[in-house]
């Protein structure tokens, strides 16, 4: 039996971003919200290189990015924002390694999915790298090289962790429809074949013997592609489901694939007006009847998010959205009717 097939998953965890620049503070609120499914943060508030785009430049081998006014583009070598970059997620592991101290269980990385990282990495004609076949390839290589290294940094960092990756894919709705524009921003570029990018989040995929989840937090997820490509785990913004994408759900879950439901607002803003507790799980509850599934296996086969990153929240609540998320996969667990 593989490592994917006999995992044990922890019942809610967090997206990936977190509010304000203290990576030590960051590490223990995760850590202590999450006690079963614990990630490694991400704080772009700090800057250029701890966003999740430079966050993920900076995991590339042999491929480099520097800073520019319209974003991320590719370098020669590397400069200042590399290493930055490198320096950033080293104060991250260094907190999230002394907060898991003999920590046994899941424990969640994110880094960005080729295809989102091909939109939003510009060539040094400042074009997208998506324009460009040869350069999609060189990046998703690049990218899973790097994270193999990661990979193996965290293990050794954690021993006794069960490393999920997450591959963050917002974009990936907007590559396969041809919705990403041009640098000029009169054009869109080519729509790119569902065969290329399914093959290509397969091979990112590969890098890793343990379970890996695709997040998006953008309307129309391509649950199926995602499964094809040998996706674990999706992750989604439950408010945008739509009628059409139930059978797609219900065959995920007959299949096996771990639902990672986006249902505690990530704002202040977002939330208001919604009564954040035990009721907030009420349209899990609610889809799961219309699909005619077994409520017993609600717990087994949901897994409580925020419905996206917590950067652009407050402390304060931010802190209240993971305490939410535990709140509500208990709920689950005790009441899934």
């Amino acid at each position: 039996m593989s490592e994917k097939q006999d995992f044990t998953w922890g019942a809610a965890t967090g997206v990936g971003s977190m509010p304000g620049s203290d990576a030590r503070e960051t590490a223990r609120t995760v850590t202590g919200s999450f006690e079963d499914f614990p990630y490694l943060a991400e704080l772009p508030a700090r800057g250029p290189g701890a966003d999740m785009i430079g966050r993920t430049i900076g995991l590339l081998v042999e491929m480099y990015a520097h800073v520019e006014p319209s974003g991320w583009r590719v370098s020669d070598r590397p400069g200042r924002d590399t290493r930055r970059a490198h320096s950033w997620l080293g104060e991250d592991l260094d907190a999230l390694e002394e907060f898991t101290q003999g920590y046994e269980g899941p424990l969640k990385v994110q880094a960005v999915g080729p295809w989102t990282l091909a939109a939003s990495l510009e060539l040094r004609g400042g074009e997208a790298a998506l324009g460009d076949p040869g350069a999609c390839r060189d990046l998703a290589a690049s990218l899973a090289e790097g994270l193999r290294g990661h990979l193996a940094d965290v293990r050794r960092r954690v021993p006794g962790a069960q490393v999920v990756l997450q591959l963050d894919e917002p974009s990936l709705t907007a590559v396969l429809r041809g919705r990403i524009r041009t640098a000029s921003g009169y054009r869109t570029h080519r729509a790119v074949d569902r065969q290329i990018v399914e093959s290509a989040l397969r091979d990112v995929v590969a890098v890793t013997d343990g379970p890996v989840v695709v997040h998006s937090c953008a309307p129309d997820v391509p649950f199926a592609l995602l499964r094809r490509a040998g996706a674990h785990g999706i992750s989604f913004d439950f408010g945008l489901l739509t009628e059409r994408e139930e059978e797609v759900i219900g065959e995920a879950v007959e299949g096996g694939t771990k639902l990672f439901a986006g249902v505690v607002p990530s704002t202040e803003a977002a939330s208001a007006g919604l009564s954040v507790g035990a009721d907030i799980v009420k349209g899990v509850r609610t889809l799961w009847r219309r699909l005619g599934l077994n409520p017993g296996s609600l717990s087994e086969s949901v897994v409580i998010t925020p419905s996206c990153g917590l950067a652009g929240a407050s402390p304060a609540y931010a802190r209240a959205a993971l305490a939410h998320c535990v709140r509500a996969a208990r709920s689950l667990a005790d009441n899934p009717e």
